[in-house]
Order: C-alpha cells, then sequence, then structure tokens
C-alpha cells in the first residue's frame, strides 16, 4: 500500500523490451536501500525490483501494465515519480494509494496562478470513474485534492514544493497521466450500480 507522498524522482537510464514486456533501469536516492522483490510506485504503478546493480535498479512492466499506464510511452532520460510502500509504522499523510492504475487522463489546461498552479485534466467518464469536489484522486503516484469536479474531468491544484518535487512540472497539455481513483468511491460507485 502507498500514500501518494512522492519520495524521490527516477531518472530513467535504459529501456529493454523482451516480449511484450518493458524493463525499465533507473537511478534513485535511495537505490542503495532497495532490495530485490521490493514493490516501488513509478508514476502511481506498483512495480517489482528485480535487479540491483550499483546505482541503478531494475523493475519489469508487463504488456497489461503498459497498455492500461503511461509508462509504455517513457523514454530513456524521462523522470518518474517514485514511492516505496508505506512502512507500518509510518504516518499516513497522503491517502489510501494501492499502486493500481484504473486509466489514464490526457492534461487540458495548466494555468499559472502566480503562486500555484491549476491543472486540468480529463478521462473517459465510460469506465465507471468518477471524481468528488474535495475528494482525493492519485495522478502520476501523487495524492492530490480533486477541485472543479465534472462528469469527464477535474482539476487539481498543486503547491510550489509539489510543482518543483515531482514530475508535475514537466506535464504540458497534450500529455497522458497515470489516475488513481479513490478506493473508497470505487466501492461505494460499485454498491451503487449493483
Amino acid at each position: 500500500m502507498f500514500t501518494g507522498i512522492i519520495e524521490a524522482l527516477g531518472h530513467i537510464t535504459d529501456i529493454q523490451e523482451e516480449h511484450t514486456n518493458k524493463h525499465f533501469t533507473l537511478t534513485c536516492p535511495f537505490t542503495n536501500e532497495l532490495k530485490i522483490d521490493q514493490s516501488v510506485a513509478h508514476n502511481g504503478v506498483c512495480l517489482t525490483v528485480v535487479r540491483i546493480e550499483g546505482e541503478q535498479y531494475t523493475v519489469t512492466a508487463i504488456d497489461e501494465t503498459l497498455q492500461k499506464t503511461n509508462l509504455n510511452s517513457l523514454k530513456v532520460g524521462n523522470v518518474v515519480n517514485l514511492e516505496r510502500c508505506m512502512q507500518a509504522n509510518g504516518r499516513f499523510d497522503g491517502h489510501v494509494v494501492q499502486g493500481h492504475v484504473d486509466q489514464t487522463a490526457v492534461c487540458e489546461d495548466v494555468k499559472d496562478e502566480n503562486g500555484s498552479w491549476v491543472f486540468t485534466f480529463r478521462y473517459d467518464a465510460g469506465k465507471g470513474n468518477v471524481t468528488v469536489e474535495k475528494g482525493s484522486i492519485c495522478v502520476n503516484g501523487i495524492s492530490l485534492t480533486v477541485v472543479n469536479s465534472q462528469e469527464d474531468r477535474f482539476s487539481v491544484a498543486i503547491i510550489p514544493y509539489t510543482f518543483e518535487h515531482t514530475n508535475l512540472h514537466a506535464v504540458k497539455p497534450g500529455d497522458t497521466v497515470n489516475l488513481e481513483f479513490d478506493i473508497i468511491g470505487k466501492y461505494v460507485a460499485r454498491l451503487l450500480n449493483k
């Protein structure tokens, strides 16, 4: 389980394709603390560490993950948001995040609000996911609060710290991001549709 509080940015140094899988090799500030078989969220996608060599580690994404997330569009040199699993004795600073991306969204607009930024994202509402005003949403692995919730789009307001310490500073209109909708909201929506 994750909380959506980004620990660090990872830099992709290599991508290898093997059949329908992709192996991503990255560097990050906590590589020396990782262990084989450990789960790490990459842009909100839970992936398993399969190799560690010096300052670099490797994770593998299968075809289903590549098709349902923005990982398939990553290139060498790109930066991804990283979060290790929450420790049982840790503070719960964000919200419950599983590391299972529900769908992607497209950035429609980025507004500089003179000290903060407002990002607007559009998603396919036909998949049954919903946002609620002041509810939680996970965008590229970041726990954020929804503003301006609509049927197929929403906005989030970003403080300077989040803008600078996540890959949102590189997101521009037309870019694709990963979304994980609030787990409580997903259960309520499922129960109402029974």
